[in-house]
């Protein structure tokens, strides 16, 4: 839980960074519909992230099962 909450922040700010950079290589005007659009986007990427990384540690509700799962893919 810890870690998807570091990364997806880490990634949020570096989306808002490159998001930043390509609508000003596009010459987008800076004002209240960029930033929305910045936020949302980047919020998006934070959330992808975060579930990548949720999906990836596996089911947080019930560790009790993760051992037993990760328990019989580790004996043949």
């Amino acid at each position: 839980m810890l870690l998807d909450l570091i990364l997806s922040t880490i990634a949020f700010f570096v989306a808002v960074y490159y998001l930043r950079r390509y609508l000003d290589d596009m010459g987008m005007q800076k004002g209240m519909t960029r930033s929305v659009m910045i936020f949302v986007l980047a919020s998006v990427v934070s959330t992808l992230v975060s579930s990548v990384v949720e999906k990836l540690q596996g089911n947080s509700a019930n560790p009790m099962q993760n051992a037993e799962e990760m328990r019989k893919l580790i004996q043949p």
